[in-house]
């Protein structure tokens, strides 16, 4: 799964650090998700989509193997 919170993260001006206390998180969790490294829960990725004015559908993209 791709994530684009880092391209949303940059349109609202936000750190990872300001995201991750927004959504109720650590920091190092907004850079796995941005990294791949992890797949959200889907409260998570609610959360994270509400935080930056968005859908979890234009947040998280599903790769075609997935």
């Amino acid at each position: 799964m791709r994530t684009r919170i880092k391209e949303f993260r940059a349109r609202y001006d936000l750190t990872q650090d300001e995201l991750a206390k927004r959504v109720g998180v650590r920091r190092e969790t907004i850079v796995f998700l941005e990294k791949g490294k992890y797949n959200p829960s889907l409260k998570l990725a609610h959360n994270i989509a509400k935080a930056l004015q968005t859908t979890i559908e234009e947040l998280f993209l599903f790769e075609d193997d997935e």
